[in-house]
């Protein structure tokens, strides 16, 4: 393993690097002043006069790097992101930001390091639909190795060692060991069809904050499961029609995975006002959160002894459900991105039959939820896709903290949105829009693009018009009173998160945006 993690060291660094490269070079960062182009290099200012040069194409987002990649401030090469942060003395916290990236590139090595070469054998979907449907969604989700395609942090897990990581981290593929905990049923607080008291806690949080609270009890009953995409989501293996959402004080990426207890409260009742909103919508379906609990500690939920149980996804026999951030993760069979199986069993090896059927089946429910008054944060972790033989049939939406759910929208098209605690809420156009958008649009069907561009060789301007044509269409069965949401996504900028300046600025969980040419515009 030590060599294996050697070998995926310069990899990693230039992984993690280059989605740096590319949020210097877009985003509102305190102490840049300028980025200009010269030749195939981007040359970015800083406010002391120095330059930090480097290749444009590794600032793209998605960028496909080489081992090795070097960024070069007044002359001098820089490999490793943390080093790099740290010599640009950017104002705020670039200490923090200089700690999560290098714990970044750490962790992304050894999700690497992992993973074994291609076997040559059949296409892992195919492998995928002829196992247990649990298993076979855990296993698609433990594809996604290398974390958050855009964020410098994509891989941070601060608070776990190297040997936790290896115990419950997904694409390590364990079985992890969910703790049963009797609460007292004074001090349990449960919502949507009622838990017992009865929490089930991840092992990381048993040992580590569990001794705090010496009035529950450990029954010495576990849940065998396994975690998906997010760590502290798991699938219980017994029980494939429910996921867990557990709490886990480690900063995962960008925020400390704990339940608040405003998820506690909204889940089932955005659950309840979702399945309603959607009832109607073809090939689209919400998993919903039918349940929460979490321990109450001097009359107030603990976010860090709480749970959610979310329904799972079930398809026929043989389909296979997969995140979208999957789509661009490599096969172990062959090395090439799973959309291009996909591709070759559905569409006889033409990408852009595959495309169009994924856009439309995304863009039609999707829009018509924001003109209700639902904006989804449909990314490639929250958004799965049901494949039949390659092809595209169903969507599953799961994970509602990032919505934002308009009363306004919902009342005019005759639905009372619920009582919502936290930020969810908001009436104004420009928000919900955004929280769409970055989602669905900068971020999965960018990705989507930039993956097929790589590996067939086309024009990303072809593929942005199969996109353009599918809004169009998605807009075209809505209401006029939809035209405003409709111009602003085919003609205004699209937004991206600002990662990097969220993690410099004094709150890190503040919302952060930039801007970037629209490409449907350039059709």
């Amino acid at each position: 393993m030590r060599a294996a993690y050697a070998a995926a060291l310069p990899g990693a660094r230039a992984a993690v690097l280059s989605r740096l490269w590319g949020a210097l070079t877009r985003e509102p960062i305190n102490g840049v002043t300028t980025v200009a182009r010269q030749g195939g290099e981007l040359v970015v200012g800083l406010a002391d006069g120095r330059l930090l040069r480097g290749p444009a194409t590794a600032a793209r987002p998605f960028a496909a790097v080489p081992d090795g990649l070097a960024l070069t401030l007044d002359g001098a090469p820089f490999d490793h992101p943390a080093t790099l942060v740290a010599a640009l003395g950017l104002p705020g916290h670039a200490a923090r930001l200089r700690a999560e990236v290098d714990d970044s590139v750490a962790n992304l090595a050894l999700a690497r390091a992992a993973q074994p070469p291609p076997d040559g054998g059949p296409p892992v979907l195919d492998r995928l639909s002829r196992r247990d449907p649990a298993a076979a969604v855990a296993y698609a989700e433990q594809l996604v190795v290398d974390g958050h395609p855009l964020h410098p942090c994509c891989r941070t897990r601060i608070g776990l060692s190297t040997a936790e990581i290896l115990a419950y981290a997904p694409e390590h593929r364990p079985i992890v060991d969910l703790a049963a905990v009797e609460v007292p049923a004074d001090r349990w607080l449960a919502t949507g069809t009622g838990a017992p008291p009865r929490l089930l806690v991840h092992p990381w949080q048993r040992d580590h904050v569990l001794d705090r609270y010496p009035w529950l009890r450990v029954t010495g009953a576990t849940v065998p499961a396994r975690p998906l995409m997010s760590l502290r989501t798991l699938a219980p293996v017994a029980q494939p029609d429910r996921h867990v959402k557990t709490a886990v004080d480690v900063q995962m990426t960008s925020a400390v995975r704990t339940v608040s207890a405003a998820a506690v409260h909204n889940g089932p009742a955005l659950s309840a006002l979702l399945v309603d909103v959607a009832r109607d919508l073809p090939g689209f379906e919400v998993l919903a959160e039918v349940a929460a609990g979490a321990v109450v500690d001097d009359g107030a939920p603990v976010r860090s002894l709480a749970m959610v149980l979310r329904r799972a996804p079930r398809v026929p026999a043989g389909d296979v459900v997969v995140p979208l951030a999957a789509l661009a993760a490599r096969s172990p069979a062959d090395g090439r991105a799973l959309v291009c199986e996909a591709v070759t069993a559905g569409y006889g090896g033409r990408p852009a039959g595959f495309l169009t059927d994924l856009i439309h089946l995304l863009f039609a429910p999707l829009t018509t939820l924001l003109h209700r008054g639902v904006a989804l944060e449909a990314h490639g972790q929250n958004m799965c896709v049901a494949l039949r033989r390659g092809r595209p049939v169903r969507l599953f939406y799961r994970d509602f903290g990032g919505v934002r759910v308009s009363p306004r929208r919902l009342a005019a098209c005759g639905y009372a949105a619920p009582p919502l605690h936290g930020d969810l809420e908001s009436d104004d156009p420009a928000v919900l829009r955004t929280k769409l958008a970055a989602a669905l649009l900068s971020t999965v069907v960018a990705q989507l693009v930039a993956v097929l561009a790589g590996e067939y060789g086309l024009e990303p301007a072809t593929m942005w018009r199969i996109a353009d044509r599918a809004l169009a269409d998605a807009y075209a069965a809505l209401p006029p009173s939809a035209g405003g949401d409709a111009r602003a996504l085919r003609s205004g900028p699209w937004p991206v998160k600002a990662t990097a300046a969220m993690r410099l600025a004094d709150d890190p969980l503040d919302d952060l945006w930039t801007w970037h040419d629209n490409p449907l515009e350039a059709r």
